[in-house]
């Protein structure tokens, strides 16, 4: 029962919590006495202790380390078994102990199992420990150090029996190292297991308890390190020691418990080092021998000798579980890392299964050792199926190891089996609480269930879906990822809220997409990028990262990604102009059919448009059919005569007359055909299919004509020019109104008004248009929010509004002047919102950047100055006008007046006291408010100098700067902001009508009646946006992957030429240089164990050789002499007798 409860208690995360009601539960168990003690009497250490029986259950003895002590739960135990004498300690020893020990401890949450008295080896480590607890800072990173002692040995024992249950133990600090054999506990540690000793002559108990509890937590189970539970890692530290040592060795290694062995520590460390690799040396006589050089001052009988063979040979017949480390020669590694290999090779030495090394493999995962795993678990040794790894990669993921997921997918896990929607909902649902995703996620959870949200929060932590992450993403990639995480609807069609659940255990139809795009959320980019390498539509995903990051407010690993977007184009590009451009407006099927220069314009790529690719395609967008150098004098002619444009005065692009017939379908389907579908005005397919019922009904002229008429009117340049056309006769017939015929209501409004009303109607439809009539799948809040952000709609807004609030005022008699005032005003709007043109120039366009930021800059300045003007305007008009308390010559005198003596217009009639008469003038009688009083005339004047000197000096040299400084950022990226400006101004004008306004109403009606008719109106967007062919389809992706690995490729070489890396390298040679002569030591090591070997059996064959020859001499005198018979001495078989003592009896193993 006990046991169960250990167990179910190490599924809890972190264990028991104070408040838990596993804890409460827990409280106080019968027949345990536990106190607190303070060492030194002063409270300043004070320590926990239990007093058990050495017949308690290990069970509950864990179960009171974690509910009631509240002890994080265990990693990795390391039991530390060694001298219990005072000892000079080695220096190098001392390191290992206090940086590797206390380290290794630290890293893995592990816990260190120790004697608990202030002698030998266990007070090194809780001098060890002490240290660490006060250079630490962190209260999560202490280390815990349970002390287990028999209280036969305890000094002050009296204390601990007469404590008290509520009261400390007050127990004196003694550094004497004891009295005989009792000690005194450490007043290091923090927690002690005090185990009374059991009947006389039955020994301690202690060591016997000691055992039991390893063996009882190396069966509980911790989630340490992901999302699934591995055996708690129990290991066995062997440093220095006494030959009495040797039983709890042998027992040990009986139960499986592996053990780690410092040699050159001294003592028994050392006579295990030097026997375990020489099995022949395991007879009485080696042994004698080790254990007198070892223990020099110390005196052993035969029968211990004896005794201690045996124990010996029965530990070397489990030397898979000893793991011999000598630092000083093999120093370059870590303990950590020793521990890891130890535990590895306790596992490989008796199993060649792949599932027999999941504890290990997550333990490496958990500790973050990927060169382990490499050389220890993934040397070929072991097969490893892509199901064995599952709970190894799903750790990985949750602890952000990317090396380890490179690692399993190049050993044969298969992402594609692995990744269901089941496992990819655990990935998000396994997210740190603190993390921003966590929030967002939470709040659309919280959106998701009102009702449940009105009854209070939920008692744990939200469990979410993959409906919640499909909303997160909808509301920062839109379009890119229509439908993802969303099951497909089925005839019956659920009611309105109702969620489409998904298949928990499908599989996700593009894993590594569906990876890419948790660890972006998460923020691990380490592993997206490799997930970004391993998946396809590299352009594209990178880009859908850059739009993810730009909403979550990450600008700088935004570049990151961005720069991959870009790198990867510009290796497409360099490879094929024709099919870099097919790329950029192919509908990527893994992002629900949107387009890589979608995707940019949604990013605010500007680095990426900046390309000269993207730049050059849109150059060729631009002009459509008609070459890109054509004049804008000849264009503006052929707009206002069409009839020139069936003449030479425009240059059309020599592809347009092959287009009118049909082409072969075998071409369409090759990639060396992309240019000619690619630049066609209707996609590709529409102008071929018309072509031929043209031509057969009309003949080749009339074709010819249409063609030409819509290459022209249909390009984005020509629209453009024709809005600019008409904006210009919009503003010069809203001029004529405003200045000339504007009447009264009686007799207006005039034909030219109502002309002007009209024109502002159709520009509001296409305002309409472009904010709610787009093809994007998006909630119209969405729609409303994504019009709004941009600026010059907003300017759009504001001009349309003032409009309708000035017709209303100018049909009304009371309030037709205040009509005519606000469509003053609005005609400023609307000749401010000319400006936009300017950004198709290369010189103007940044211009406008620079304005826009400027403004920003004004509105700084004027807060500073707004500052200045009241603190200046208040003190004048409370030292002139003390007296006048009319409000609107208040507000005069206080914000009007000071910001005009700014530009010079001082009124020195009324600050001068030698100049102000108020006789002179009839409003400022004597007497009156008007009139200043001159009391403090001299403060004003000097209030009129430092205010003067502020905002004309210091104010006005502060706006130059931030003006200067505003220009000279925009100015160093004016190509960057030109060329992202000129990306959205051929995007607008082609998706805009081909008519301007106000003949734009006819192609509203058009598209009206083809929505109305359900055909497709969407083919201004052909040139943006194209589905390929299957195969074709394929083809491009395959060109793209094989482009990805080609710029990869590039990326590892400049990588690897780098400075950096060579010095990385450089030390990676040094290492291995280490590790091969380490492994030479280890060869000398074996041969001469193997001279040993051949010196043993040449002292054999002596010895057999000279036994035969006294026997056969022996018989001859039997022959000779009567027949006596020789003693059994003469054959060498006495206990002292024999030249070659050694030779008793042939190795075991060889």
């Amino acid at each position: 029962m006990a046991s169960g409860a250990g167990q179910v208690l190490m599924q809890e995360a972190g264990g028991a919590r104070a408040g838990s009601p596993r804890g409460a539960g827990a409280g106080r168990r019968p027949g345990l006495c536990r106190g607190e003690i303070e060492f030194g009497g002063c409270g300043e250490k004070r320590g926990r202790f239990v007093k058990v029986p050495s017949s308690m259950a290990p069970s509950v003895l864990f179960d009171l380390l974690l509910a009631e002590w509240h002890l994080p739960a265990p990693n990795l135990v390391v039991s530390l078994v060694g001298m219990e004498r005072p000892f000079v300690m080695k220096s190098w020893l001392r390191d290992v102990l206090r940086k590797g020990l206390v380290k290794a401890a630290q890293s893995t949450g592990a816990w260190i199992l120790t004697s608990a008295l202030r002698v030998g080896l266990s007070r090194h480590v809780g001098q060890a420990v002490h240290d660490h607890s006060l250079a630490s800072t962190s209260t999560k990173a202490r280390v815990v150090a349970v002390g287990i002692a028999s209280l036969s040995r305890v000094l002050h024992r009296q204390l601990v029996d007469d404590a008290q249950e509520h009261s400390p133990i007050h127990y004196p600090v003694d550094n004497g190292g004891g009295q005989g054999p009792l000690c005194p506990l450490d007043n290091n540690h923090s927690h002690f297991i005090l185990v009374e000793p059991e009947a006389p002559g039955g020994g301690d108990g202690s060591t016997e308890l000691w055992l039991r509890l390893e063996r009882h937590i190396s069966e509980q189970r911790t989630s340490y390190g992901g999302t699934s539970s591995i055996e708690i890692p129990v290991l066995c530290l062997l440093v220095n020691g006494d030959p009495s040592t040797l039983e709890r060795v042998s027992r040990a290694v009986e139960h499986a418990a592996p053990w780690l062995v410092l040699a050159g520590s001294g003592g028994l460390a050392d006579v295990l080092a030097a026997l375990l690799d020489q099995p022949q040396r395991l007879l009485p006589q080696g042994v004698e021998k080790q254990f007198r050089e070892k223990f020099p001052n110390e005196h052993f009988s035969w029968e211990d000798i004896m005794h201690w063979t045996e124990l010996l040979q029965k530990i070397s017949a489990h030397s898979h579980l000893l793991t011999v480390h000598d630092f000083e020669q093999e120093g370059s590694e870590e303990l950590d890392t020793v521990i890891l290999k130890a535990l590895v090779k306790a596992c490989k030495s008796h199993s060649q299964d792949a599932r027999d090394y999941l504890d290990e493999l997550k333990l490496a995962v958990a500790w973050d050792r990927v060169d382990i795993a490499k050389s220890e678990l993934f040397n070929g040794e072991v097969e490893w199926q892509s199901r064995d790894l599952e709970e190894a990669m799903m750790d990985a993921l949750v602890s952000n190891k990317p090396e380890f997921v490179r690692l399993f997918v190049d050993h044969g896990a298969s992402v594609a089996d692995f990744l269901t929607y089941g496992r990819l909902q655990q990935l998000y649902r396994a997210l740190p609480p603190k993390s921003p995703l966590f929030d967002l996620l939470q709040r659309k959870h919280e959106e998701a269930r009102p009702a449940l949200q009105a009854r209070g929060p939920p008692a744990g932590p939200p469990a979410f879906s993959l409906h919640e992450v499909s909303r997160l993403l909808k509301d920062v990639l839109h379009d890119a990822c229509r439908g993802l995480y969303q099951a497909e609807r089925g005839p019956a069609r659920r009611p309105t809220g109702h969620k489409c659940l998904l298949d928990l255990s499908q599989k996700s139809e593009n894993p590594w997409r569906d990876l890419f795009l948790w660890a972006v959320l998460q923020g691990h980019h380490d592993m997206a990028t490799y997930f970004w390498a391993m998946g396809q539509e590299g352009v594209a995903g990178a880009l859908a990262a850059c739009k993810i990051l730009r909403e979550m407010s990450h600008p700088e690993t935004e570049a990151k990604y961005e720069q991959l977007a870009l790198g990867l184009f510009s290796e497409c590009y360099s490879n094929s102009e024709d099919r870099a451009f097919a790329l950029l407006v192919r509908r990527n099927r893994c992002w629900s059919r949107t387009t890589c220069l979608h995707l940019a314009a949604e990013a605010g790529t500007k680095a990426f448009f900046a390309h000269d690719g993207v730049q050059a395609f849109l150059t060729k967008i631009w002009w459509g059919d008609m070459a890109s150098d054509t004049p804008v004098l000849r264009l503006l002619g052929a707009f206002l005569c069409p009839a020139l444009l069936y003449t030479n005065l425009i240059n059309f692009s020599e592809e347009a007359p092959r287009r009118m017939g049909l082409e072969d379908p075998q071409e369409l389907d090759s990639l060396d055909a992309e240019r000619s579908p690619l630049c066609s005005p209707g996609g590709g397919a529409d102008a071929p299919a018309e072509a031929p019922r043209t031509a057969g009904s009309r003949g080749p002229r009339v074709a010819f004509l249409l063609t030409r008429w819509r290459q022209f009117w249909g390009a984005p340049v020509t629209v453009f020019l024709g809005n600019v056309v008409m904006y210009f006769a919009f503003l010069f017939l809203f001029t004529y109104v405003l200045l000339v015929d504007f009447r009264p209501p009686p007799e207006g409004p005039s034909g030219p008004e109502v002309t002007l009303y009209f024109w502002v109607f159709t520009l509001v439809l296409e305002e309409v248009r472009q904010g709610f009539f787009t093809d994007e799948d998006t909630r119209l809040l969405t729609k409303v929010t994504l019009y709004v952000e941009d600026n010059w709609n907003k300017c759009d807004m504001v001009a349309i509004s003032l409009f309708v609030v000035g017709v209303t005022c100018r049909v009304l008699p009371a309030a037709f002047e205040a009509g005519r005032a606000v469509l003053a005003v609005d005609f400023m709007v609307f000749t401010l919102r000319l400006i936009h043109i300017f950004a198709i120039h290369k010189q103007l366009g940044p211009k406008i950047i620079i304005v826009e930021r400027m403004m920003k800059d004004v509105f700084f300045f004027l807060f500073f100055l707004s500052v200045w003007l009241v603190a200046y305007g208040v003190a004048t008009q409370a030292l002139l006008h003390p007296h006048d308390g009319r409000v609107e010559w208040v507000f005069r005198r206080v914000l009007y007046r000071p910001y005009l003596q700014i530009f010079g217009q001082i009124p020195l009639d009324e600050i001068d006291g030698a100049r102000v008469n108020c006789s002179a003038h009839p409003r400022l009688r004597e007497g009156s408010p008007s009139c200043p009083i001159l009391y403090a005339n001299w403060l004003v004047i000097l209030l009129l100098v430092t205010f003067l000197l502020v905002t004309n000096v210091l104010l006005m040299n502060l706006l130059i700067a931030m003006f200067s400084y505003t220009f000279q950022v925009v100015q160093g990226n004016a190509d960057a902001f030109w060329k992202s400006q000129r990306v959205q101004l051929i995007v607008e004008y082609q998706e805009r009508p081909a008519l301007a306004p106000p003949f734009i109403v006819l192609s509203h009606l058009s598209l009206l009646l083809k929505r109305l008719l359900r055909k497709e109106a969407g083919q201004k967007r052909a040139r943006l946006e194209r589905d390929l062919p299957e195969r074709l389809d394929q083809k491009m992706v395959t060109w793209e992957a094989v482009q990805k690995e080609n710029y990869l490729s590039k990326l590892e070489r400049q990588k690897r030429d780098g400075q950096e890396e060579v010095l990385r390298r450089t030390a990676h040679r040094v290492d291995l240089l280490a590790k091969h002569l380490g492994g030479l030591r280890e060869h000398e090591r074996r041969i001469r164990g193997l001279e040993s070997q051949v010196s043993y059996c040449t002292a054999l064959l002596s010895s057999v050789v000279d036994t035969l020859a006294q026997s056969s001499a022996h018989r001859d005198s039997w022959n000779l002499g009567g027949g006596n018979r020789p003693s059994p001495t003469d054959y060498g078989g006495g206990p002292g007798s024999g030249e070659h003592p050694e030779a008793g009896r042939l190795p075991s193993d060889t």
